[in-house]
């Protein structure tokens, strides 16, 4: 009978590991508030105070005083006091703590001490904020989201993509209302093109005009064309396409000044110009000339018009999407003036270190530690600046090029005509003939 109930209890384990491994692989949020939360957080209340006294996160109490009859004793207390925390709250990605601080205590040393802190709870990181005064927030995530990136939740608004998933498990959005100019750099292989694509993939349902800017003879962007108000494949029709939007930006602002209104967003509905977003795929070829007087000319009329619109198109509907492979300041000032006006700002893989230093050096120098050690095999990895400011790992939803052409194709009748465009287009094909 003994081993009868011992073969079934064995069973009875064995059928435990298998579920709770099916439910870790295909419901992974349910196997972490079944199993990992209450584990991590009794982990967090069993080790806090030993992990606060470790890495100076306690205060000293007043020093004891006391009479005994006309000798004033004095000592301090053995144990410093750590300070006081929330019980862990689950979260869909780990758990929060609130840590009430001592008077006198700084959030410093909490940020000092966060890989500390994800050792003790065996959590993949842990990001420390402090919202309000008095208060610290520990945000503990379970497992790398990056490693199986899945699209997080976020609300359908114009100008609006979804594009990836953050570090912190939160969604990863590139909103042009709210950061009108972008900078995309990444090595070969790196992600990059996927991250266009998907910007592409969302962008294209909605009511905007996209520009396109390859010259690599369009073999990126040429396969969306059907959803592209134009598309330049040399630097001469680039020139043509920049200075046919800067003319529009013109003709936007005085629709603003007889409106008296100081944006195209403050303009009713029916009377608001379309949004336009501008991409460009290797920004260097539009910098990068061949020594000849045209050749000179082309780049620097390039690098003139890109710094308009980055300085003016905001308020007009105009918006850049920079990417390339590689971009630093041996491309001239030009590209150091533009990326003063790019807030937006993506680094992949790169192969060398200026490039990393010049898309993130003038924001933080961590930032730049953080995107050199991002390996081939962490392709679709970035880091990427956020809308209300700082930092921090992410990677883009997988999409391929034949979603991005199917999503073209399928939304190519919501595509505008720029007629300023279209004319440009067709006189730099024809050599300026009618000009």
């Amino acid at each position: 009978m003994v081993p009868i109930v011992f073969a079934f209890l064995l069973a009875l384990l064995a059928w435990a590991l298998v579920a709770g491994a099916f439910v870790r692989e295909r419901y992974p949020v349910v196997f972490w508030y079944l199993t990992g939360y209450p584990v991590t957080a009794l982990r967090v209340v069993r080790t806090w105070r030993k992990v606060a006294q470790l890495n100076d996160l306690t205060v000293s109490p007043r020093p004891a005083r006391g009479l005994l009859g006309d000798l004033v004793v004095k000592g301090d207390s053995l144990q410093a006091i750590a300070p006081r925390i929330s019980f862990p709250r689950a979260t869909r990605t780990g758990l929060s703590v609130v840590v009430r601080l001592h008077p006198g205590q700084t959030p410093a040393p909490f940020i000092q001490a966060a890989d500390a802190l994800a050792h003790a709870w065996r959590v993949h990181a842990v990001r420390v904020t402090s919202p309000e005064r008095g208060r610290v927030f520990l945000l503990a995530t379970a497992a790398d989201p990056l490693r199986r990136p899945s699209l997080a939740h976020a609300p359908a608004v114009l100008l609006s993509a979804l594009v990836g998933i953050l570090e912190s498990g939160g969604a990863w959005v590139m909103n042009l209302r709210q950061v009108p100019h972008w900078l995309i750099v990444g090595a070969t292989q790196s992600g990059k093109s996927t991250l266009m694509a998907r910007l592409i993939v969302q962008l294209a349902p909605q009511p905007v005009a996209l520009i396109g800017i390859d010259c690599k003879g369009g073999m990126e962007f040429g396969l969306f064309e059907s959803r592209l108000s134009g598309l330049a494949t040399s630097r001469r029709e680039a020139v043509a396409v920049l200075g046919a939007l800067v003319e529009e930006m013109a003709l936007r602002m005085e629709i603003c000044r007889m409106e008296g209104v100081r944006s195209i967003w403050d303009l009713p509905d029916k009377t608001r110009p379309v949004p336009i977003v501008v991409l460009v795929d290797e920004l260097a070829e539009l910098y990068l000339t061949d020594g000849t007087r045209e050749g000179k000319a082309e780049a620097e009329k390039c690098s003139t018009l890109l710094l308009r619109i980055a300085q003016l198109g905001a308020a007009l509907g105009l918006h850049l999407v920079l990417a390339g492979q590689r971009v630093g300041s041996d491309l001239g000032p030009g590209v150091t003036a533009l990326r003063a006006q790019l807030s937006g700002r993506i680094c992949h893989r790169v192969n060398d270190p200026g490039t990393a230093e010049m898309v993130l050096g003038d924001l933080n120098k961590d930032a730049v530690t953080v995107a050199q050690s991002i390996t081939t095999a962490e392709q679709g990895v970035a880091v990427c600046t956020s809308s209300l400011g700082g930092w921090g790992r992410a990677r883009s939803h997988l999409t391929t090029i034949d979603d991005a052409r199917k999503a073209a194709g399928s939304h190519a009748h919501l595509t505008p005509e720029l007629l300023r465009v279209r004319r440009a287009l067709l006189l730099a094909g024809t050599g300026g003939e009618g000009a």
